[in-house]
């Protein structure tokens, strides 16, 4: 599906919403949840196009699969995250989707670690080779 179409989707459903909101607040909530289910399944193809083009470039490169597997967790953890932010906001919970940020940071983090520690260990052996 093209950018355009999706884009006139989300257009024509947030008019809607803004319709919807002073006379059916609850259907209006239901409405942007659906349209932003229908965005993210619109553009399931391209976010497997740019997985594989990723990792063409990464088998290409001398860089370990493993990184791959860390970059597309710590990017899957993001997008959802700022997804499920975005919702509570526009659910009125900015307090919850607060919360969600910082669980989405703390997730990133807990994901990234491994890396660290690779990183941290060529540093360690690259000040102290004898070691």
């Amino acid at each position: 599906m093209s950018i355009a179409a999706v884009i006139g989707a989300g257009l024509i459903a947030a008019i809607l919403c803004v319709l919807l909101r002073r006379e059916r607040p609850e259907f209006a909530l239901l409405l942007s949840l659906a349209a932003g289910a229908f965005v993210l399944f619109a553009l399931f193809g391209e976010i497997a196009d740019i997985i594989g083009r990723v990792r063409a470039m990464l088998t290409a490169s001398i860089i370990p699969g493993e990184y791959l597997s860390v970059l597309l967790r710590a990017m899957g953890i993001c997008l959802l995250t700022q997804i499920a932010c975005d919702t509570c906001r526009d659910a009125g919970e900015s307090a919850i989707a607060a919360k969600l940020e910082m669980a989405g940071k703390i997730a990133v983090l807990a994901v990234s670690l491994p890396l660290f520690e690779q990183v941290l260990a060529v540093a360690r052996r690259l000040i102290q080779p004898n070691l």
